[in-house]
């Protein structure tokens, strides 16, 4: 069974990743790559906080089909993370090696991504514009 300190645990080992408190959630570079879900109890109400459950970004709809197959009882999505490649987690059957795993491999994603990101635009000069001139 994971927990809310198994969390920082193992966030704290990543390598220029932070876990913030006030938001609850697993950052690296500014960038998010796992955070505590946010239920839809109600169609007009505000969505409520499940500190039990984690989204974690995964690598790609392969991934994430894969992961949710071999543990049904684990991850699961939603509507709202369809066609995203998210998974989310319930810590109370998450063992501590799985949410490592997990976490681990998100915050290598969300790291490889931003500094992609960063050598392009290093090279390119920024976003492109239309070739017409418009905005």
């Amino acid at each position: 069974m994971a927990e809310r300190d198994d969390v920082r645990r193992i966030v704290a080992g990543l390598p220029g990743a932070t876990y913030d408190e006030d938001t609850a959630a697993c950052l690296v570079e500014g960038a998010k790559f796992g955070w505590v879900w946010r239920e839809r109890v109600h169609p007009k109400r505000t969505k409520v906080r499940r500190p039990d459950v984690m989204v974690v970004k995964v690598d790609g709809e392969d991934d994430k089909q894969a992961l949710l197959a071999a543990h049904p009882d684990t991850l699961f999505t939603e509507p709202h993370y369809d066609g995203s490649a998210m998974v989310l987690v319930r810590l109370p059957t998450a063992g501590v090696e799985l949410l490592g795993e997990l976490l681990t491999d998100s915050h290598r994603l969300v790291l490889n991504r931003r500094r992609a990101g960063r050598g392009r635009r290093s090279r390119g000069g920024g976003r492109s514009r239309p070739a017409s001139g418009a905005v």
